[in-house]
């Protein structure tokens, strides 16, 4: 089989609304606004990343950079699934080099967090929420 290479470049998340969705993860989160392409009809292409994703894991190896594609909810079916579409699970996990830095500048700017952070033997972790609901977990793997 040939050299197959393939990588996850986005992860479409269903949003109430762009603009606001937007600002909560640029202001909040601190996320970059890679693209926003109006698509007509009301329908944008919005990508999110967080700040420097792309280049090296940490185990060595190049990463693609993975896009959040702010996907806004247009029929009865996507609208319940905003918030909730893992049913109540983590669905993203947002990986860093700083655990407490970020934990404090999320904690700063309003993020709710559904747990006190804790120390596990893979790393330091706490579950939070976006504006919708959508819950996450920050985590700083143990070297």
């Amino acid at each position: 089989m040939a050299n197959v290479q393939q990588h996850i470049s986005s992860i479409a998340l269903v949003v109430k609304d762009y603009d606001e969705a937007i600002e909560f993860y640029t202001q909040k989160l601190n996320f970059e606004l890679v693209e926003d392409t109006d698509l007509g009809e009301g329908k944008r292409w919005v990508l999110i990343s967080p700040p420097n994703s792309n280049g090296a894991c940490s185990n060595g190896t190049n990463s693609s950079r993975t896009n959040l594609l702010l996907a806004k909810a247009t029929t009865p079916e996507q609208i319940s699934a905003i918030g909730n579409q893992t049913d109540g699970r983590v669905f993203l996990f947002l990986h860093t080099n700083d655990f407490w830095r970020d934990y404090n500048l999320m904690l700063s700017k309003g993020v709710t967090f559904n747990e006190e952070p804790r120390v596990e033997p893979y790393g330091t972790v706490v579950v939070f929420e976006d504006l919708y609901g959508t819950k996450w977990d920050l985590l700083q793997l143990n070297n």
